[in-house]
């Protein structure tokens, strides 16, 4: 069975919703293509603890995406089929240290650095997000402009620092979280932004962590903490509802399984037993080594390119655990229980140590933990009086060869013993600042690594970030240095997703990007 349209879009994350969304708003005919049964791919939400409360399953806060082009494009007609955003209003994050030292952020900076001990350090914080905003469109031209217009906006920011300046941007991105966060006299930039370059798929010693760092301070005190009302999966709801208005075809449960080439240029793809045809191109939000190593036939790609994507390298892998319970945590520090997100973590000093231990294969004894608390902001997704976790943990090792502390039996991998074991630690952990944790657990679901790779492909050893984001795989050089941050690996086909430019989040910037670059063609 044959079928002609302009444009083909594989895989239903945000990149290829964004991409088959903005394509069919400009006039294009479009086919989207999921191998899963659901649109989404790490954006969903269920109840999957005990009825009545609503978990974000995967992904959660969308600050990326309000910030980022596709909604400025999208967003209104997101909003008119339904999409609702909640959002913190003066609360934003925290950390606590095994010590109980707590360090807490606000969506105000001025407040924030109020409980900073030294005065040069406010001083310095702030103007980190002044030299963020100053430069804010070519930050955002860098990660998300149209390919012909980065180099021209990487240019703007030298300009602004320069190659000696100790504070330019260059020098930043040559310099990690943990080395930026000792310039400050005070432990609070170090608490506070060491846990959150895990959510960039750093660790605190990855170069780029400097650059990184202030990106996520102003992007936290800009944005906030916004989440869907209702569960992450109503954003999916709107954006189905948004591409059915916009006449954009929509087949679930079909894998696509080569994508067809003739005379060197992609013409379409076969999807078991049916083949579709793209006369204008195909759009694959795919991870490298599926592209070049099955999707593409071998005639079709240089030899540098599969040996380019054989070697590229996934991060550590993660694991969400989804608790519901019967009221409130009762934290030690009573102010905790305000901040949607709190950090379990001494800082760069035991962040640092579980990456080490992860990245050796190992367990880590005292995992950093990202305790999300969605309902603070959307009241909806919990039985009133009632409370539920998103506990995400971004230091863990796909194929377990021992454990660091020692406890757990890593010689099966994955199994689910060993997911639950691992869970008693992380609860342990966070009982000792919040006590009587073990008594309002009302309900637990545990994702382990394998399990999000068999859910989204792209994850490839349990990494959600689509492949490392340390700077030799970033930037020019994402997914693979030939192709580096925007040239398509052969006419007619552009590679979209977390493991191209500008990189994993929920930003959409790559699908935006690739659906211009189409439009840009056609004309």
């Amino acid at each position: 069975m044959s079928t002609e349209i302009e444009v083909i879009v594989v895989g239903s994350g945000v990149n290829g919703m964004v991409a088959a969304a903005e394509l069919a708003r400009r006039g294009r005919s479009v086919l989207l293509l999921e191998r899963n049964d659901q649109l989404g791919g790490f954006i969903a939400s269920d109840q999957r603890t005990v009825p009545g409360y609503v978990h974000d399953t995967y992904s959660s806060w969308h600050s990326l995406f309000l910030t980022g082009p596709a909604y400025a494009s999208l967003g209104p007609l997101l909003h008119e089929h339904g999409l609702v955003y909640r959002n913190t209003e003066s609360w934003a994050a925290a950390s606590v240290a095994d010590d109980g030292r707590v360090t807490t952020s606000h969506r105000d900076p001025a407040t924030t650095v109020e409980a900073f001990e030294h005065d040069i350090d406010r001083h310095d914080y702030l103007s980190m997000l002044d030299a963020a905003g100053e430069n804010l469109a070519a930050i955002d031209g860098v990660l998300g402009g149209a390919p012909w217009s980065r180099l021209r906006h990487a240019a703007k920011l030298l300009n602004a620092g320069g190659v000696r300046d100790p504070d330019g941007w260059l020098r930043q991105l040559a310099t990690s979280g943990r080395a930026l966060h000792r310039r400050f006299r005070g432990p609070e930039v170090d608490h506070l932004y060491a846990p959150w370059l895990l959510h960039a798929g750093l660790g605190p010693d990855h170069a780029s962590g400097g650059l990184m760092t202030g990106l996520l301070a102003a992007g936290l005190h800009g944005a906030g903490l916004p989440v869907v009302e209702g569960g992450a999966g109503n954003f999916v709801t709107a954006f189905a509802r948004l591409l059915d208005a916009l006449g954009v075809q929509v087949r679930t449960g079909t894998e696509v399984e080569r994508i067809l080439v003739d005379h060197g240029r992609a013409i379409g793809v076969v999807a078991g037993e049916r083949v579709f045809h793209a006369r204008r191109g195909v759009l694959a939000s795919v991870a490298p080594s599926v592209l070049y190593g099955r999707l593409l036939p071998p005639s079709a790609v240089a030899p540098n390119l599969v040996r380019q994507a054989e070697r590229f390298r996934y991060g550590r892998a993660a694991m969400q655990i989804h608790v519901a319970l019967s009221g409130p945590l009762k934290w030690r520090d009573e102010r905790l229980g305000n901040f949607p997100i709190v950090h379990l973590t001494d800082g760069s000093a035991s962040t640092g140590i579980a990456c080490a231990e992860a990245e050796a294969g190992l367990l880590p004894r005292r995992p950093t933990v990202v305790v999300g608390s969605q309902y603070l902001i959307d009241e909806t997704r919990v039985p009133r009086g009632a409370a539920s976790l998103w506990l995400q943990l971004q230091e863990l090792p796909h194929h377990p060869v021992g454990d660091s502390a020692g406890e757990l039996d890593t010689s099966q991998g994955w199994t689910r013993e060993l997911a639950e074991g691992y869970a008693r630690r992380v609860f342990d952990r966070l009982n000792a600042h919040a006590p009587g944790l073990h008594d309002q657990v009302c309900g637990v679901d545990i994702i382990t690594p394998p399990e999000l790779t068999a859910h989204n492909p792209n994850a490839a050893e349990g990494d959600p970030y689509g492949g490392s984001t340390e700077l030799d795989q970033n930037y020019l050089w994402r997914p693979v240095p030939a192709t580096g941050s925007s040239t398509p690996p052969i006419p007619g086909l552009w590679h979209i997703g977390a493991s191209t430019h500008p990189g994993p989040g929920m930003g959409g910037g790559s699908g935006y990007a690739a659906a211009n670059a189409v439009l840009k063609r056609i004309r």
